[in-house]
């Protein structure tokens, strides 16, 4: 087992709690008569009772919890600890129960009156109970620390499980998008060259955002308005002229953090469901910053895709309040809704 210094620590600080309790009744004893005789002779008494709760105690702490009793081997433990109990305590069992030698007293033999049996008897009692004690507040310990332990690995894990499932869903647009952009820069450069040059180089920083400065908890809210802007251009070019799409930023401070790409999926929802090729359609989003809370609102005509078409299965807005879940934990607003076939939905993060 390798030995720690927080190991060290904490078998010090329990050496200093038995010194405590060792020396507590002598200098009380020494502050009531100044006597120091009188605390030496008490300080030398109670070092003789506390010797074995002493041993018994580091016994069962560092060697019977971690080799019986967290095994659940309890009959063993049990039997372990009455044999180290007779073993520092066989000199006086042996007095105690050995036949005493034979005394005369005016003629007869000398019988100890019950009495002081009784008295004997009551004495080791207490003083097997005070083993117990020490045993079970070793016990009681040790097990409050594990059971810390255990919370706080469980607590890790489970913080792991998260960073890796909020990475998961951060990285969950959808690599579609980026083959039909490529699709379409690649037919926009046989009717306007200048305008796919423009998309190339929306779609180089929008590409250099997502990799390399989305790797933190929390970036500037005036970075992932900037990257919306261009992921908004790059979706328009999928779009005819009968759609509309409009776009407000209002933010306060361009330095409020935020989690990177958290409204990118209800953006591309948007155009998903928002667009057809042959009726009016129109999409409006708008961000904007109110005290300590940051609003996203977007609003868009909605046409229902058929049950061929899974390309609105709804997955990356489930994934988007999954992942607001576990940032917030209730502490957002989410609003849904559908109105006169206009999709409504508006969250609100606070800063």
């Amino acid at each position: 087992m390798k030995i720690i210094k927080k190991d060290i620590w904490f078998f010090l600080a329990q050496l200093a709690v038995w010194l405590v309790v060792l020396l507590l009744v002598p200098l009380a004893t020494l502050l009531a008569t100044r006597s120091f005789g009188d605390a030496r002779t008490i300080a030398m008494m109670l070092s003789f009772s506390l010797m074995s709760p002493f041993i018994l105690y580091f016994f069962n702490f560092y060697v019977l919890w971690k080799w019986l009793w967290a095994k659940r081997r309890y009959v063993l433990f049990f039997l372990a600890n009455i044999v180290a109990f007779l073993a520092i305590h066989w000199r006086a069992i042996y007095m105690f129960f050995a036949p005493p030698p034979p005394h005369h007293h005016h003629g007869g033999e000398f019988q100890m009156p019950t009495v002081a049996w009784l008295g004997y008897a009551s004495n080791f009692f207490i003083y097997f109970l005070l083993n117990v004690i020490a045993i079970t507040a070793a016990i009681v310990i040790r097990h409050f620390i594990q059971m810390r332990k255990i919370r706080k690995q469980l607590e890790e894990e489970k913080h792991k499980t998260t960073e890796a499932e909020l990475a998961w869903l951060k990285n969950q647009i959808n690599p579609h998008f980026l083959f039909n952009t490529l699709n379409n820069i690649s037919s926009l450069t046989q009717i306007d060259p200048d305008a796919a040059q423009d998309a190339i180089a929306q779609l180089s920083d929008l590409l250099r955002y997502a990799i390399y400065k989305t790797d933190t908890k929390m970036v500037p809210v005036g970075g992932e308005v900037e990257f919306m802007r261009d992921y908004i251009a790059l979706m328009q070019l999928r779009c005819n002229e009968k759609t509309e799409v409009t776009t407000k930023f209002d933010i306060e401070n361009p330095q409020a953090q935020l989690p990177p790409l958290l409204f990118i999926s209800f953006i591309e929802n948007a155009f998903k469901h928002g667009v057809s090729s042959n009726r009016k359609s129109t999409i409006d989003i708008h961000l904007y910053q109110h005290d300590d809370t940051i609003v996203f609102e977007c609003d868009n005509t909605n046409y229902p895709k058929t049950d061929k078409d899974r390309s609105g299965s709804g997955v990356g807005l489930e994934n988007s309040r999954r992942r607001l879940n576990l940032l917030y934990d209730g502490k957002y607003i989410w609003e849904q809704s559908v109105e006169n076939e206009i999709y409504h939905i508006k969250i609100s993060i606070p800063t």
